[in-house]
């Protein structure tokens, strides 16, 4: 009988022993730090990547390497549905404007965010100025807004050749007509100046409801269509007309904050180039946002939590400042430029315009339009004002 017990005592502990070893081997595996592929749709990795890659760099247990890849908005959600469908999940993050999560919350590709992980995002919500948390609404728990513009819409112009540039759109119409091919703005579903002179037309032309651009925008559609005649063609994004304006083959574009300061400090677009505001205009804002898809794996979305925490400290937000690019940057209260890098105050300093503090303190602000009406406006342009160009 003791041989018998010894032997079940050993079995025993043999097994026990085979265990903790499977347990210990699936912790490992668990643990293991992951690769992470994420897809920029709205230029944003401008102002975030250097801090993406801090937490990479600081993070070595939870991250191997960060993947960035650009894609342009309109075509993400149509990729991400595809490979959902496949039962793929080849995009850990997408990094997007308003446009891609509007049209991504519309057709159910987004991980939701809030109210289901409260825990570990409220109090970074809680953290956004009071601008940013109106942005914040948008994402409808849907996404994490990493980065804040006071947007537009503003006019930037070549001051040798625009002597007296629009300050109403009835005036910006008759310049646009007297200087056929002259000024140019980009398909609004693919850029954030031609969306925000989109959504900030309503408010200058006193239309019936800023907020419905089917029923409630007559007197834009209108404008726009007019304004066709001496359009030439509508650029596929932002880019394309900073350069042309730079070359000098036009010489006035819809803008917003950052696009203004970033082009120039660039050198893409000449220093002394000016801006000049509509009268009596209402700023239409603007956000970037840390969205996840559905389908990555648990393992992967608890790393990309920690990282979306990590995003919104006031070193990182400080970060966003980067050249101007998304103006002023930060999304979270409290992170004043003193608080960026010194290459990017020296830029700000240089680049940046003192009449925006100004302009904000007396112009009231607006949000965007919400995801599924953002959808509705950008369908209703492309067939109405884009196709006419095809």
């Amino acid at each position: 009988m003791k041989g018998i017990t010894q032997s079940l005592r050993l079995g025993r502990l043999t097994a026990l022993a085979g265990a903790v070893t499977l347990a210990c081997a699936a912790t490992a595996v668990q643990a293991a730090p992951v690769a992470l592929n994420i897809v920029d749709v709205a230029g944003d990795l401008a102002v975030t990547q250097k801090a993406l890659e801090s937490f990479r760099d600081q993070n070595p247990d939870l991250v191997s390497s960060i993947t960035f890849t650009n894609a342009p908005a309109p075509q993400i959600p149509g990729k991400i549905k595809a490979m959902q469908a496949a039962g793929r999940s080849d995009i850990d993050m997408v990094l997007t404007g308003t446009d891609a999560l509007a049209a991504g919350i519309e057709q159910g590709l987004w991980l939701k965010l809030l109210p289901d992980h409260d825990d570990l995002f409220k109090k970074d919500v809680d953290s956004y100025h009071p601008a940013a948390a109106k942005m914040q609404k948008l994402a409808q728990g849907y996404g994490l807004e990493v980065a804040f513009m006071q947007g537009g819409p503003l006019l930037e112009y070549n001051p040798k050749t625009v002597k007296n540039p629009p300050k109403t759109p009835e005036e910006l119409l008759k310049w646009c007509q007297a200087n056929p091919g002259k000024f140019l703005y980009a398909r609004p579903a693919n850029s954030g100046p031609g969306r925000t002179f989109l959504m900030g037309l309503p408010y200058l032309l006193h239309d019936k409801d800023p907020y419905d651009p089917i029923n409630g925008w007559d007197n834009t559609w209108k404008f726009l269509k007019e304004l066709n005649s001496c359009v030439p063609y509508y650029p596929g994004g932002t880019s394309a007309i900073m350069k042309e304006l730079g070359q000098g083959s036009r010489d006035m574009t819809p803008t917003v904050t950052g696009w203004d300061i970033n082009p120039r400090a660039l050198g893409i677009v000449p220093a002394d180039f000016k801006i000049q505001a509509f009268d009596n205009f209402t700023w239409v804002t603007d956000a970037h946002y840390m969205v996840i898809p559905k389908g990555v794996s648990a393992e992967k979305q608890k790393v990309l939590f920690k990282l979306m925490n990590f995003m919104l400290q006031p070193k990182q937000q400080a970060m966003t400042y980067d050249t101007g690019y998304f103006y002023p940057g930060p999304a979270v209260a409290h992170v004043p430029l003193s608080a960026a890098p010194k290459e990017s105050q020296e830029v700000i300093a240089k680049y940046g315009r003192r009449e925006y503090a100004a302009m904000t303190a007396d112009h009231p602000s607006a949000v965007p339009l919400d995801a599924k009406t953002m959808v509705a406006a950008f369908q209703k342009w492309d067939q109405d004002i884009g196709a006419l160009k095809k």
